[in-house]
């Protein structure tokens, strides 16, 4: 049973876990958090938005067609103020910082920098403690594209822990969890109220924090 972190009459948020799909990524793929709550409800829930399967966290699902366009538009227009938590390897120097670089899809379904045909790309961040050989950051994305946190931070030399396509894949493959969290999403309900939900850090994500950085 995925937890439910929020529901009214227009919309639902769950915890996704990590290594289970948004939506299905193959034909035959059957479980996934779409095809989860498809079968909990009677009518129709239309997916808003996706997190990575390795990643976990706040995910949104609307109830209804008005309540699908209304967190589309929002999400179009980067209304939606998302907070990430993660990882990273090495020592960052700055408190904070923004990250502006274009990004563009390879046919690999990898991503990467592209800074003639990359699509606008910008992520804020900002040093939540630092270690001898990782430092945990808070995450704003404000725009959406696929896979932009892990890129970004890969690009300056700091890739999230654990992400088995950014990084050194003999580093990687040691840690039991890709270290991204969505932790925090703050929208506009159908009746113009805001509304933030929060999904707390999953005792995985904490396990591997504490057994790397202690």
């Amino acid at each position: 049973m995925i937890p439910v972190l929020f529901e009214n009459e227009d919309i639902i948020a769950v915890n996704k876990p990590e290594g289970l799909a948004s939506i299905p990524e193959r034909a035959e793929e059957k479980k996934n958090v779409l095809a989860l709550l498809s079968a909990r409800y009677a009518g129709k829930v239309y997916i808003v938005h996706r997190l990575d399967k390795e990643a976990s966290g706040v995910l949104l699902f609307a109830k209804n067609a008005a309540a699908h366009r209304h967190l589309n538009d929002q999400f179009s227009s980067r209304a939606v103020e998302k907070t990430y938590i993660a990882l990273v390897h090495g020592r960052m120097d700055k408190d904070q910082g923004v990250i502006e670089k274009p990004l563009r899809q390879f046919g690999s379904g990898r991503m990467s920098v592209d800074t003639e045909r990359g699509k606008y790309s910008v992520t804020d961040f900002h040093v939540r403690e630092r270690f001898d050989l990782y430092t945990l950051i808070d995450a704003h994305p404000a725009t959406g594209r696929r896979h932009q946190l892990r890129v970004h931070f890969y690009s300056i030399g700091h890739p999230i822990v654990g992400d088995p396509l950014y990084g050194d894949r003999s580093v990687q493959s040691s840690f039991a969890r890709m270290m991204l969290h969505a932790r925090k999403i703050t929208c506009r309900l159908l009746s113009g109220n805001d509304v933030t939900i929060k999904a707390p850090t999953p005792k995985t994500f904490a396990t591997v924090l504490k057994t790397h950085t202690r």
